[in-house]
Order: C-alpha cells, then sequence, then structure tokens
C-alpha cells in the first residue's frame, strides 16, 4: 500500500468522528451542572440533615445507600422544652386537718374506725388540745375543753357496757368537770396570772391496752401520770394527767384527777413543785 494512502486511514482511526467529540463534550457539562445545581448531589441532604439536627438540638441518622444508589436520611429527634409551672397552693386552715400535727382533732374524730398509731406529744395538735386543757383549770369551766376530752362515739365503740352513751356522759364527764374545779381551786388566788408551760408524757409508761381488758371490745394506748408543767407566782409547779388514751394518733385526756376518784368530789392529781413525779405506771 502507498505511504500516502496508510497515513489517511491512521488520520482517520485516530481522530474521532465530530458526533464523538460533541456527545463527549454534552456528558461532560451535564455532569458539571449536575454537581453545581441541577439534581441534587446525593452528599448535599447528608450534610443539611446534619446541619438541620444541630439547629435543632436533635440527631440525624443516615441510613446506607441502598441498591437504587439513594441514601436515606430518618429525621432529627427534637427536645421540647417546656417551661416550669409555678401554683401557689390556697390557704388553708389546720383546725379541720384529719392528719396528726393540726391544731385540733376533728369534732368527728370519734365516729371513724380506731387505728393503731401511737400518738406523740411532739405534735402541734397535742399542744393545743394540752393549752385548751389549761385553759380550762386556770377558768374553772370544763367546757372549752372537751374538744381535748375523749371522744363520746370513741367512747361507744370501744366499751362493750350496757349503756355506754350514759357511762361518758354520767361518768367520765361528770368527774372531768369535778377534777377541772378542783385544780382550779388550787391553784388559789394566783390563778388568773398563772401560765402554761409545757405537758411532759412519759414515754417509757405507755402501752397498748388489748381489746378484752378493761371491758373493752377495742384496744388503744394509754400513758398514765403525764405532767402538766405550769409557772406561778414565779415557781414552777404541776399536777398529774391520770390518764391520756389513744384515738385515731390523737391522745384524749379521758381521766384528769384520778382513774378511780370518789363519788361527787374532784381530784388533783398528785400536785408537786417543779415536774413531780410520773406514774404510777398502768391503768386503763
Amino acid at each position: 500500500m502507498p505511504a500516502r494512502a496508510r497515513r489517511s486511514r491512521l488520520a482517520v482511526w485516530l481522530a474521532p468522528p465530530a458526533a464523538v467529540v460533541a456527545v463527549v463534550v454534552i456528558a461532560v457539562v451535564v455532569t458539571s451542572t449536575l454537581g453545581a445545581g441541577g439534581t441534587p448531589d446525593h452528599r448535599r441532604p447528608l450534610k443539611a440533615a446534619a446541619s438541620d439536627a444541630a439547629r435543632s438540638g436533635g440527631t440525624a441518622t443516615t441510613s446506607p445507600v441502598g441498591p437504587t444508589g439513594t441514601a436515606t436520611t430518618t429525621p432529627p429527634s427534637t427536645t421540647t422544652t417546656t417551661a416550669p409551672t409555678t401554683t401557689t397552693a390556697p390557704a388553708t386552715t389546720t383546725t379541720t386537718a384529719t392528719h396528726q400535727g393540726a391544731l385540733a382533732p376533728l369534732a368527728g374524730n370519734g365516729f371513724g374506725p380506731q387505728t393503731s398509731v401511737q400518738p406523740t406529744a411532739s405534735t402541734a395538735t397535742f399542744r393545743a388540745e394540752m393549752a385548751l386543757l389549761w385553759d380550762a383549770i386556770r377558768t374553772g369551766r370544763a367546757g372549752p375543753a372537751m374538744p381535748a376530752f375523749f371522744p363520746e362515739a370513741a367512747y361507744e365503740q370501744v366499751k362493750a357496757l350496757g349503756d355506754d352513751a350514759a357511762d361518758w356522759t354520767d361518768r367520765l364527764v361528770v368527774h372531768f368537770r369535778l377534777d377541772v374545779a378542783a385544780a382550779h381551786a388550787a391553784l388559789g388566788p394566783g390563778a388568773a396570772s398563772a401560765r402554761f408551760v409545757e405537758v411532759l408524757v412519759p414515754s417509757q409508761l405507755i402501752q397498748w391496752v388489748a381489746p378484752g381488758a378493761c371491758y373493752n371490745t377495742l384496744g388503744y394506748w394509754n400513758v398514765p401520770g403525764s405532767r402538766l408543767v405550769y409557772e406561778e407566782g414565779g415557781q414552777e409547779r404541776s399536777i398529774g394527767i391520770a390518764s391520756l388514751i389513744s384515738w385515731r394518733g390523737y391522745w384524749y385526756v379521758v381521766h384528769l384527777g384520778s382513774e378511780v376518784p370518789p363519788p361527787d368530789s374532784g381530784v388533783v392529781d398528785n400536785p408537786s413543785p417543779g415536774v413531780g413525779v410520773f406514774g404510777p405506771p398502768g391503768g386503763c
């Protein structure tokens, strides 16, 4: 073959047709366009998701690219913050509260069922009851102190007598009034200025009186010989409280001067200078 013919064929083989060149150029342009702003690059949504998650405080979770070449993005979790609210409790009156620690037991507390809760002498309830008792002794009027006295409805639940209501009214309350009058008389002319100090309850003498004892159908806590301490004429003195018994977690006076008082007479339990002596133990 002549040398010129071989060179012409080689030139045709090395120089691609114009159509091929055009296709290559178009492909390059399209590829550049897609990366610059046509159909979004797969990497851009992942970066945007991460950025959105950073702004929202959540976490973007990216799944692997699937068989179709499309990556899926789980929306970022969001955290919602609720401002705390401040609630102002309405004013309450503790004189009618049912829990231990109120200023006085409910008037209807005796109608509720007995519990095994042991009262204490450290509550506002007990102090309020004893302040009522002291005012009764100082003035000689027992009526205002009846909230501190064992409730009739509770007594009717405790006892198994023929007529519990009459026994409560004609025996217990009568003797309570007589004992208050006797203690008032013991204060003498300084009664009006005598000052209540405290009531001391001997915890070592507290005992559970079980059902069946003392003609009882229900049990209760009993403490004998507590000391009511007062100040009169610059001197500290005290008298005893013969018996406190419990109902539903409260202490109540059931015998002030004596558990077995003489008929128609009031009793002052062991009046003494200072705090006196607790007891004696036992009793109902």
